[in-house]
């Protein structure tokens, strides 16, 4: 269930899932009146929801979180059907606060999150998708897959699916200084995609063989992050999974708009000694000489790399699914 047009309706028709649209919104942080019309659509949703309750009959429901979430949530504790939330960041949001009071148990990514949801939660890791954890260990098949020099240091820089302008822009004007060094993989988002095509046709000669820019990739995203020695981000749940199934160093500045769930999830990496935290506000002028300083220090980058590889959970999925095994067979 989800929310029409919404990430979850693609990815669950790609997969070959069915999928149930219900109606829901944001309520937090929104103005009076659209709270208010957000807060009818949710109780329809509650609505909507139920009724899919008593036509599929759930031995468990499992949720992951988000504003759509709500409806599901509350339609399935009053079903009596066992709900089980999953946690990826390394903080709740309100609403996941809200749920998990209805939810016999949260799966958290790290020991220390279970603190938010005591009694309840359960650690089961990140879950990482099996064409990832497939290329652990396969950085030269990876970089040959992808038309890359085989021993050139390897940067990778993206900054999610509609890509981050900031990152963006500091990458453009880093490349002069990190290209004779290395060579770049850079996902822009489509957003910005003009700009880096045109950054791309306008570096000299010797350069630009060194510089390959994607508005996005799909399926090549693995083989992109397999590929790579060190990583430039922003700080999704994704990294506390991905990064350290591949043990990959990171650089990550979290989106300064997103609350703070970015933040503590950067800092996690950090203070285990896997990742360099750079505020948004100084990639302009830090980008560059970071970067450069981890290449140089190949110990540095190792050391790095061996603190994500110890963050690795690679039974995350499992676990999960053990947990909601667990719940249905208790009804």
């Amino acid at each position: 269930m989800g929310v029409r047009g919404g990430v979850e309706e693609e990815l669950a028709q790609a997969a070959g899932v069915p999928f149930r649209a219900i109606e829901s919104g944001q309520v937090r942080d929104m103005a009076p009146w659209v709270a208010a019309g957000n807060l009818l659509k949710a109780g329809r949703g509650v609505r909507q929801a139920g009724r899919l309750m008593a036509e599929f009959r759930p031995d468990v429901v499992f949720v992951t979180g988000g504003f759509v979430a709500g409806p599901v949530v509350l339609a399935a504790w009053r079903a009596h059907v066992p709900v089980f939330i999953y946690l990826p960041d390394m903080e709740p949001g309100l609403a996941i606060r809200r749920m998990s009071r209805l939810a016999r148990s949260v799966g958290v990514t790290l020991p220390e999150v279970a603190r938010w949801f005591p009694g309840k939660a359960v650690v089961t890791g990140y879950p990482v998708r099996q064409e990832i954890l497939a290329l652990a260990g396969q950085r030269r098949q990876a970089r040959q897959q992808l038309g890359l020099a085989g021993e050139l240091p390897t940067l990778l820089v993206f900054g999610g699916s509609r890509g981050a302008r900031s990152i963006n822009q500091a990458l453009a004007a880093a490349l002069p200084a990190l290209l004779p060094h290395c060579q770049v993989v850079h996902i822009s988002g489509t957003l910005d995609w003009p700009a880096v095509e045109a950054r791309a046709q306008s570096l000299p000669d010797p350069l630009r063989p060194r510089y390959h820019a994607y508005a996005y990739l799909h399926r090549e995203m693995a083989l992109a992050l397999a590929a790579a020695d060190l990583v430039v981000a922003r700080a999704g749940a994704s990294t506390l999974g991905e990064f350290p199934a591949l043990g990959l160093p990171s650089i990550l500045a979290p989106y300064p708009h997103s609350g703070q769930h970015q933040e503590i999830n950067a800092d996690a990496l950090a203070r285990r000694g896997a990742a360099i935290k750079l505020p948004d506000d100084q990639l302009a002028t830090q980008l560059a000489p970071t970067v450069l300083r981890l290449l140089a220090a190949p110990e540095a980058l190792a050391a790095m790399s061996r603190s994500a590889q110890a963050l690795a959970q690679p039974g995350a999925a499992a676990a999960i699914v053990q947990e909601l095994r667990r719940l249905a067979q208790q009804g």
